[in-house]
């Protein structure tokens, strides 16, 4: 797998060469390593170990219905009551972050209505604060810690 712009973790990897499988510390099982979840896993150790996210406060894979569509997000934060807070989307690290990765997200928010949405590849991270009162966003200089959510 391709190297990242993330702290590397005790990686818990099973499998076959032909198909490899990763632990997930929030699902609590072994799933497909695919580019895009090798993305995943060390973007959530790096969110739970040195930014303080609560791992019992995310979930990954959390299926929405927007409309007829059954659609999943990557992966949310809920805050303390259980209300969504942030949503995170995952690309492969050759995928660039473009405009249509930032509109997937806010897709799924319109169901889940949160503060933040961010977006990473596994080299580029990007974070941004919803801002609904004049209804547009604001791109954070780096990913907040928790306490500063």
């Amino acid at each position: 797998m391709n190297r990242l712009n993330l702290p590397s973790f005790d990686l818990k990897l099973s499998g076959t060469k032909e198909k490899p499988k990763i632990f997930d510390i929030l699902r609590k099982r072994y799933v497909a390593l695919t580019p895009e979840e090798w993305v995943r896993q060390h973007f959530i150790h790096y969110l739970i170990n040195y930014k303080g996210y609560p791992k019992a406060l995310m979930a990954n894979e959390v299926q929405l219905q927007i409309g007829s569509k059954l659609l999943r997000a990557d992966s949310v934060l809920y805050d303390l009551q259980l209300k969504p807070k942030i949503i995170i989307e995952y690309k492969a690290p050759s995928i660039p972050i473009t405009q249509k990765v930032f509109d997937q997200a806010f897709a799924y928010n319109t169901q889940l209505h949160v503060n933040y949405l961010m977006v990473s590849n596994g080299i580029n991270h990007y974070c941004c604060k919803i801002d609904y009162a004049h209804h547009n966003y604001i791109l954070l200089a780096d990913i907040p810690d928790y306490h500063q959510l």
